[in-house]
């Protein structure tokens, strides 16, 4: 299996400008999704699966443009959300990371019946005052047909979506990534007609990866005869904006009365993030010199005492 020394993703688009085509390769960061998270490979395949579609989407945003893509199921995982922005950056975390089911008939993780019914929520925020969002019923909880459900509904642009997560008996991510193909208005219809022909042949998507495919490679196979170029590219990585400066604002934001009940029950308050698993502990003497800042009207005030950032790997 050929290595990629660095996730990344591509922007295509055919010369007439009726196509466009994005492809990427998550194989690295969604292992660091696997790890700091500790999910299952039902559960991995899930969270992959959606952070490889929020980076998808991502390679079609500004700078400072942030993407969300949520799935809220009746299903054991309990909901899936990934956030990606113009950077490349993805984060993301699963309900219940520990779901794992038996395989499918044939012989695949079975991300739908995880998923189960339910809805996929889109949220795209331009910085703007109020976000724009969107929301489709899923169609079958692979989120791949579900993500092409939502463009198609939400956006009316016909859609091509192919992801894949393929995870070793080790549990280890041994390949991920992701194909996603639009046709824009205006486009001959014959064109649509086209490219669902050639989706239907088109390799499963972590056969390619394996196979040492890249992502321009991988939007060949799904655009066949039509000609595209690269517009743009960029690396994908897995990178969480939580800091221990943003744990302090949220402490002072609960008021002395709330951090005093829990230095009571627990003798130290901890934090986890939802998106990297990374863990914040604050000690009594740490707590108290918060407070005595929120009671000075200095919120910058430098913590003393014993506090630590665990960083889960």
């Amino acid at each position: 299996m050929r290595r990629f020394t660095e996730d990344y993703w591509i922007r295509s688009v055919t010369e007439d400008g009726a196509v466009r085509a994005m492809a990427a390769v998550t194989t690295a960061t969604v292992e660091q999704a696997r790890r700091r998270h500790g999910t299952a490979p039902t559960a991995t395949a899930a969270l992959g699966r959606t952070l490889t579609a929020a980076g998808l989407l991502g390679a079609t945003l500004r700078v400072g443009q942030t993407i969300f893509v949520r799935i809220l199921g009746d299903g054991p995982l309990g909901g899936v959300l990934a956030t990606s922005d113009a950077a490349g950056t993805v984060r993301g975390y699963v309900a219940n990371p520990e779901v794992h089911l038996p395989l499918t008939s044939s012989g695949k993780l079975d991300v739908g019946r995880a998923v189960g019914r339910g809805t996929l929520h889109v949220t795209l925020d331009l910085g703007l005052r109020i976000p724009y969002h969107g929301s489709v019923p899923l169609v079958s909880g692979e989120i791949a047909e579900d993500l092409a459900s939502y463009l198609v509904v939400s956006h009316q642009i016909p859609s091509v979506v192919a992801l894949g997560v393929l995870v070793a008996p080790t549990e280890r991510v041994m390949a991920a990534g992701g194909v996603m193909v639009q046709v824009m208005p205006g486009a001959d219809e014959r064109a649509v007609s086209y490219l669902e022909q050639r989706a239907k042949a088109l390799p499963a998507v972590t056969s390619m990866i394996s196979g040492g495919n890249t992502p321009e490679e991988m939007v060949e196979a799904a655009l066949g005869e039509m000609s595209s170029q690269v517009v743009e590219r960029g690396a994908v990585r897995f990178r969480c904006r939580c800091s221990r400066r943003k744990v302090q604002r949220v402490l002072i934001s609960f008021g002395e009365t709330e951090l005093r009940e829990i230095l009571a029950e627990q003798g130290r308050v901890e934090v986890r993030c939802n998106f990297c698993a990374a863990r914040y502990l604050f000690d009594q003497e740490a707590v108290e010199n918060l407070i005595s800042g929120m009671r000075n009207g200095n919120r910058r005030t430098r913590e003393r005492g014993n506090g630590e950032t665990i960083q889960s790997h």
